[in-house]
Parts: structure tokens; C-alpha cells; sequence
């Protein structure tokens, strides 16, 4: 094994996340305590990718798996790329309904391909690591909740991605609503209009700053907070349930949005007792990850690869 490599296997645990929040477009995020675990240890030849939970019999297991792609992007800015990889996903996080599962694939593989080289650390810091995942994905609202844990606002310089985490106050409790239904961000932005009126568009300024203070200071403005003229209206033909099912929250007074480009809906406060759901979604009341990823060394233990451990549902 080249010596620039570590010997042994090391593992990560990154966090389910929430951008947009509303108002926040491209911008706000949200880590929650929902997670992936995923190992791995550089070999001989070949690269081989199991799956278990999320995903499974669906995801590639080769060098097309978003994980090994990110892997190998870092290794490229790390200036070692190894000859073969042995990668173990035990995936949580819900595939394609605007929880992260695409950021929580990157930011697993940049981490894990950084501790995989001996000063990797050095060699891609924290500021990098952000910029490197942004540059994959092509936003930082995910990655960076994934990255640094908490409330997190994120923005774009000719540098690259930056963000800053905020404590979040107490009495926000997310509840996902999440349906079987899958959905796409590529199409969610497909039909974003190119411009928004300038009304809109200021309104939902004011909103994503009051939002800030919301959740960070004063939870009982969430409702009003949450209000977005940017991108919810113009993705709601493509998803009218979770439309539907925002609005009837928002009715009975539930600081409720999309999460990310859905079609899972983020609930910021509880719905009152007595609400009626249907039956098309399943309730989810999860912490909020204040941690983000974290990295150790060697292999996953019986905990972490339960499909279900790490997943507070209700």
C-alpha cells in the first residue's frame, strides 16, 4: 500500500438535511438526526460498494456510486488516488425526497477519501472540504447543514462556497411528512421561472431574515418567518400533495414548508393535536444534528450497520 495512504478502515456518520426552509432559497439548511454510516478502506484493485438500507439493489456498487465519485474528486485535490476501494453504505436517509441523501453521498465520500490519506486533514481543511462538496453538488444549502451540523447559512464567493452554523433556539422541533412518492431536483428546478417579480422577491428577503432570528432566538415567529414567494408556488403543479398538505398546515397555524425540492414536507412546529393527515404519509419527529459528519477510525460496529439505528421515527 502506497505510504501516502492510511492503513485500515475508517467510517463517517453524516447527518439527513433540510435546505430552503421556505425563504432561504439555495441558502438556509438544516441538519437533522437521521443518518448514513458508511466505511471505507483503500485496497489492491477494484472498487466494490455495498448497500444496505436505503438504496439497496438500486444504487451502483462500482466507480459510479456518488460516494466513490466523491471520494475520487478528493483524492484528485489530494493529489493520490488509490487503486482500489472497499465501501460500506448503510443508508437511512430516504433517496430523492429532499433530505439530503445526494449531499450526505458527497460529503461521505470527501471526508472518508480525506482521513484515507495520511495528512489529509492538512491538505483539504474544513473550508475546502465545504467548497469541494458545493463545487460537486452545485449548491451549498445541503452540505453545509451536512458538514457543520445545525442551522446553517450558506452563500457563494468567487472562491467558492462559504458557511456559518447558528445554535438553534428551543422549542423548534421538526416533524417530516414523508411520502412514498419520489421526487427529482432536477425537475423541481426545471420549473422555476427564469425571473420573479421584484415584490416577491423582496418580500422573501425580509422572510429569510426574519427566519434567522425565528430559529435562532424567537420560535414563535416560525410562521410567519416561513413564508416564500421564490420557488414553493411554481413547484406546487408538480407536486400537489405536498402543496396541499403545506397549506393545510399552514391553516391551522404549523410553520410548515417544502423540504428542500421535496416532496417531503419540514414542519418547524408540531401540528396541533386532532390534525388530519391521510394516509399517504409517513411522520417523522426528528432532533436537530448539531454535530454534522463525523469521521473515526475503523470498521462499523453491529449498531451502525442496523438499517434503522440511527433514525428516530414516530
Amino acid at each position: 500500500m502506497p505510504t501516502n495512504f492510511t492503513a485500515g478502515p475508517v467510517r463517517v456518520r453524516v447527518p439527513a438535511t433540510s435546505a430552503n426552509l421556505g425563504p432561504g432559497f439555495d441558502a438556509l439548511g438544516l441538519a437533522l438526526g437521521l443518518h448514513d454510516d458508511l466505511a471505507a478502506e483503500v485496497t489492491t484493485g477494484g472498487v466494490r460498494v455495498t448497500v444496505t438500507g436505503q438504496g439497496a439493489g438500486e444504487l451502483p456498487d462500482d466507480d459510479r456510486h456518488l460516494v466513490v465519485r466523491a471520494m475520487r474528486a478528493a483524492f484528485d485535490v489530494l493529489g493520490a488516488q488509490p487503486e482500489g476501494l472497499s465501501v460500506e453504505c448503510v443508508n437511512r436517509i430516504p433517496q430523492a425526497r429532499g433530505l439530503g441523501s445526494s449531499s450526505a453521498a458527497i460529503v461521505a465520500g470527501v471526508l472518508l477519501a480525506r482521513a484515507l490519506v495520511a495528512d489529509g486533514e492538512r491538505r483539504l481543511d474544513e473550508a475546502a472540504a465545504l467548497r469541494l462538496t458545493a463545487e460537486i453538488e452545485g449548491h451549498p444549502d445541503n452540505v453545509a447543514p451536512c458538514l457543520l451540523g445545525g442551522f446553517t447559512l450558506a452563500w457563494s464567493e468567487p472562491t467558492g462556497a462559504r458557511a456559518v452554523s447558528l445554535p438553534v433556539a428551543e422549542g423548534v422541533r421538526p416533524t417530516l411528512f414523508v411520502p412514498e412518492v419520489r421526487g427529482l431536483t432536477a425537475s423541481a428546478r426545471a420549473a422555476l421561472p427564469a425571473t420573479v417579480p421584484h415584490g416577491d422577491a423582496a418580500l422573501t428577503a425580509g422572510r429569510a431574515a426574519l427566519l434567522v432570528h425565528a430559529l435562532t432566538t424567537d420560535p414563535a415567529l416560525l410562521l410567519p418567518a416561513t413564508v416564500d414567494r421564490l420557488h414553493q408556488d411554481y413547484r406546487a403543479p408538480t407536486m400537489p400533495a405536498t402543496s396541499a398538505l403545506v397549506n393545510a398546515l399552514r391553516a391551522a397555524g404549523v410553520a410548515a414548508v417544502v423540504s428542500g425540492a421535496g416532496p417531503t414536507v419540514l414542519a418547524l412546529s408540531e401540528p396541533p393535536a386532532g390534525f388530519q393527515l391521510g394516509t399517504d404519509w409517513q411522520i417523522w419527529k426528528l432532533p436537530i444534528d448539531v454535530s454534522g459528519a463525523r469521521v473515526a477510525r475503523g470498521r462499523l460496529g453491529h449498531a451502525e450497520r442496523d438499517p434503522v439505528a440511527a433514525g428516530r421515527k414516530s
